[in-house]
């Protein structure tokens, strides 16, 4: 370094380091519908406390540190929400995301992370119990419940790209279902469109519970059980392979594919929503983060690039592939034709 030079500013270290106490100060937030709190008029600490249920101090400290992280503004003694926190952490507010903590950052997500030096040294977790890929796991449960709002814009952009005209009647096979919601939403935008929605029998209480509430439960229907193990049927004209293969190593995945490709209908097409990194794998950042998360919870999972999924795709069976970015979500839906 040469005399005279500032030395390096070690803030984003620090940043690093610290990261964990800002997630909980959101994940407190949330639990305490602070954001919600303050949307409805306490703008104090003190009005604040009375409405959560909480000191007046610790609300306080609180809501001093979201504002410092950003998503509060205070003036005179009084906080307010910004535009983001008035969007999606507003329980009122219709793209309230705010349920996402509960999975997130639940314990099962986490732990993962506490370990990663192992995940790291054997190129992959080796968690056991309820884990991400053990059937019936609970946490998948709370994942349907969760990240359901979370899906929905990406639900739309689906829904947007099907390519069928709006009273076309065709049948949808929903792998993963999870909430239901990616074959719900088609189903709400194509009247005709018969929903065929796979996944553990328990998880499928909880798209269940989305179909009825979106008022499409007398067309759709459920596949209980593991997506590898169970018969699909055939003649769908749209397979939907939402946030799954990132699970699975190349060679799963193919074989896996080979069996949607199996089971469409001539002309039929499948739908794969995934993270997509760029080539270089560090960008862009959200999508080039979430194969540390692959890391952290599976034995093989990765967050592929285009030229791998098209190469996978290609073996499976599918000749023509169309890569479609969703901006501004992280997500990536690849629309395969054989």
């Amino acid at each position: 370094m040469n005399q005279g030079t500032p030395p390096p500013d070690p803030q984003r270290i620090w940043q690093i380091m610290t990261g964990f106490q800002h997630s909980a100060a959101f994940k407190t937030a949330v639990e305490l519908e602070l954001f919600t709190k303050i949307a409805e008029g306490n703008k104090t600490a003190a009005t604040l406390g009375a409405a959560c249920g909480a000191a007046d101090r610790g609300v306080r400290i609180l809501a001093d540190s979201l504002t410092v992280i950003g998503l509060l503004n205070k003036e005179n003694g009084e906080y307010s929400l910004n535009d983001v926190s008035s969007a999606f952490l507003d329980k009122n507010s219709p793209m309230y995301l705010g349920s996402v903590v509960e999975f997130i950052m639940s314990p099962q997500q986490r732990r993962g992370f506490d370990d990663l030096t192992s995940a790291v040294r054997d190129g992959g977790s080796s968690i056991t119990g309820d884990a991400s890929m053990d059937p019936n796991s609970e946490m998948w449960v709370t994942f349907a419940k969760a990240m359901a709002p979370m899906m929905m814009p990406s639900a739309q952009m689906i829904a947007a790209n099907v390519g069928f005209e709006p009273d076309r009647k065709f049948k949808v096979l929903d792998i993963a279902a999870g909430h239901g919601m990616f074959g719900i939403t088609l189903a709400k935008a194509f009247p005709q469109a018969e929903i065929y929605a796979l996944d553990w029998e328990n998880v499928l209480t909880v798209a269940t519970e989305n179909a009825q509430k979106f008022g499409v439960a007398d067309r759709h229907h459920l596949i209980p059980g593991s997506a590898f193990d169970t018969e699909f049927g055939d003649g769908y004209d749209v397979v939907l392979v939402t946030n799954f293969l990132h699970h699975f190593d190349v060679e799963t995945c193919t074989n896996f594919m080979r069996k949607v490709r199996a089971s469409l209908a001539d002309g039929g097409k499948a739908m794969t929503l995934e993270f997509v990194p760029n080539d270089d794998r560090v960008s862009p950042p959200s999508e080039a983060l979430f194969s540390l998360v692959m890391l952290a919870a599976t034995p093989a999972g990765d967050a592929y690039t285009f030229a791998e999924l098209k190469q996978l795709l290609e073996e499976a069976g599918f000749s023509r592939n169309e890569h479609i970015p969703l901006t501004p979500m992280p997500q990536h839906l690849i629309v395969s034709m054989a």
